[in-house]
């Protein structure tokens, strides 16, 4: 089975709502419940990723799903309009630990360091419990900046520290 990697196009709006809403229904998967993802959130991110940020999809040409989803943009304030930031991806739970989430990263890193030189951060927070994220992260260039003690509220009602962490672009240019 093929899957593919490719730019997010607002077609795609439909598959990535049921793709959050399956990723979502999974312990850790999202931050946002359930019922939190509604068209109205999907949209805004698509259109802000669409003016001033990145969007990739990942999609199983066998079926055309969209099994992979990765987004970030600009804060929106001139001081910031050097980085990326609230950096979300979901990776369909079925093909979870093929790879998916290492080449949705590297899509937007490689868009990045290749055509945005405009850009010196990527951001992203992630839990500090979630391990298997951190050293993913860490993995593929991603730098810890921090902890934000009891940030994060999980399902269960218990807090967590979120981990700030960033990746630099080598080829910016101020």
């Amino acid at each position: 089975m093929k899957n593919t990697l490719r730019p997010a196009v607002a077609a795609d709006r439909d598959g990535i709502i049921a793709l959050y809403k399956k990723v979502a229904r999974i312990s850790g998967g999202l931050a946002r419940a359930e019922d939190e993802i509604t068209i109205e959130y999907v949209d805004g991110f698509m259109t802000e990723a669409a003016h001033n940020g990145v969007h990739f999809v990942m999609e199983n040409e066998a079926s055309g799903a969209i099994i992979g989803d990765i987004h970030c943009s600009k804060p929106g304030l001139k001081c910031f309009d050097h980085m990326l930031s609230d950096l979300t991806i979901a990776v369909d739970p079925d093909y979870q630990g093929q790879g998916i989430g290492k080449t949705l990263f590297m899509g937007v890193l490689d868009e990045v360091r290749e055509n945005r030189k405009d850009i010196l951060r990527v951001e992203l927070l992630t839990g500090e419990t979630n391990k298997r994220a951190l050293a993913f992260y860490e993995g593929i260039g991603f730098t810890i900046e921090g902890r934000m003690p009891g940030r994060y509220r999980k399902p269960n009602g218990v807090l967590d520290a979120d981990i700030p962490m960033a990746w630099m672009n080598p080829n910016f240019r101020a």
